[in-house]
C-alpha cells in the first residue's frame, strides 16, 4: 500500500531536523519540490545528516535552541516539531532541556504555525503509552507511565506536548495534528544512542556481545525510518487532528532482534544479559487501524530488508 500525499507544501519548517527522522523529514519534502528551514541547536542532532542538504535549493539551516524562540524569515505553511532528545542515553543526559523543548519549544513552535496560518505536526511517541497495560495500543488508550520514573523527562514532556498542542488547537484554531512514531530505526541512528537496533548493529559489526536487556522476551515493534516519514506526512496533508499511531505492528522480542542482526551481518558475536532498565516497557506495539483507515498508511518495508539497510550504512561508515 503506496500513501498517496494530497497536499503539497510552499515551505516547511522542521524543528530538530539535524535528528535522525528530522533529517529524513527534510530530504523528502525537499524532493516534493517544498523549500525547508530545518531548525536544531545539535543537541543531539549531527551536523553530516544535514550535509548532502545544504547546497540543494530552497534548503536554509539555523543553529538555534526552540525552547527559547522561533523565528524564521519567510511564514511557513507547514511546521513540524521534531525537536526533542529522544533516546535514553540523551534524555537522561539532558533532563530539563528534554521538558524544556517538549514544553517552551512546542509553544513556540505551535505560535508559529499559528501567527503563519500553517499546518502544526507534533511528533508524539510510544512512550506516551508508557507501561501499557493494553497490547496493542490504541489511539484512545490513557497509558500506564510514572510521572516521577527516569523516563518521566521524556514521557511526560510528550503528554504535555500532546495537550498544549489540543489546547491551542481548541484556544486559538491552529490546524494541529499529533502522530505517536512507534520505534523507528534505519540510516543516520548514532551508534552509541543507546536504542536497540544501533547498540546491536554496532555490536554485531565489532565482534562485541550483544547485550540485551533482561530476559529479552521484552517487546518492541520496529518501523524503517522510510515508512515512518511517508506516515507522518500523510498525517500532515490529510488534516487529521490525531493523535495516530505510525509504527510496525509487527511485534519482535529483544532476543529475537540480536539473534536476528547476528545472522544478517554475519557477526560471530554472542548473546550477553544485562540488567533490565527502570520501568522499561514490556511490550510496545501500535494498533494502527486509524493510520490504515483515515491515511491509507501502513509499513511496507519489512524487518529483514530494513535491517539490511540498516546494516550496509553502519558497515559503510565503518569502512570510511
Amino acid at each position: 500500500m503506496t500513501t498517496a500525499l494530497s497536499k503539497s507544501w510552499e515551505h516547511a519548517v522542521v524543528t530538530g531536523g539535524g535528528g535522525f527522522v528530522g533529517s529524513h523529514l527534510c530530504t523528502a519534502l525537499l524532493a516534493t519540490g517544498a523549500a525547508v528551514t530545518c531548525v536544531d541547536d545539535f543537541s543531539t542532532g549531527r551536523p553530516e545528516n544535514l550535509a548532502p542538504l545544504l547546497d540543494r535549493p530552497g534548503f536554509r539551516l539555523i543553529q538555534a535552541n526552540v525552547a527559547e524562540g522561533l523565528t524564521v524569515e519567510r511564514p511557513p505553511d507547514l511546521v513540524l516539531h521534531f525537536a526533542s532528545p529522544a533516546s535514553p542515553a540523551d534524555y537522561l543526559r539532558l533532563p530539563l532541556h528534554t521538558l524544556d523543548t517538549g514544553s517552551l519549544g512546542t509553544r513556540n513552535a505551535l505560535e508559529l504555525a499559528h501567527r503563519s496560518d500553517a499546518r502544526f505536526v507534533l511528533a508524539s511517541t510510544s512512550e506516551v503509552y508508557g507501561d501499557p497495560q493494553q497490547n496493542p495500543q490504541e489511539e484512545r488508550y490513557w497509558g500506564h507511565v510514572n510521572p516521577v520514573g527516569p523516563r518521566s523527562v521524556y514521557d511526560e514532556a510528550k503528554r504535555f506536548g500532546e495537550a498544549l498542542t489540543t489546547a491551542h488547537a481548541d484556544a486559538e484554531g491552529t490546524d494541529t495534528g499529533i502522530v505517536r512514531l512507534f520505534n523507528t530505526y534505519g540510516p543516520r541512528m548514532r551508534g552509541h544512542d543507546g536504542r536497540a537496533v544501533p547498540t546491536f548493529v554496532r555490536q554485531a559489526l565489532d565482534g562485541e556481545p550483544l547485550t540485551v536487556t533482561g530476559d529479552g522476551n521484552q517487546t518492541r515493534s520496529l518501523c524503517y525510518v522510510d515508512d515512518t516519514v511517508r506516515g507522518i506526512l500523510a498525517a500532515a496533508a490529510d488534516g487529521m487532528r490525531g493523535p495516530v499511531n505510525i509504527g510496525n505492528p509487527t511485534e519482535i522480542t529483544m532476543l529475537e532482534l540480536a539473534r536476528l542482526i547476528i545472522e544478517l551481518t554475519g557477526s560471530h558475536s554472542e548473546v550477553r544479559f544485562i540488567d533490565r532498565p527502570t520501568d522499561d516497557p514490556a511490550v510496545r506495539c501500535p494498533d494502527i487501524t486509524l493510520a490504515r483507515d483515515k491515511l491509507g498508511w501502513e509499513p511496507e518495508v519489512s524487518a529483514e530488508e530494513g535491517l539490511r539497510r540498516t546494516i550496509d550504512w553502519f558497515r559503510a561508515r565503518a569502512d570510511r
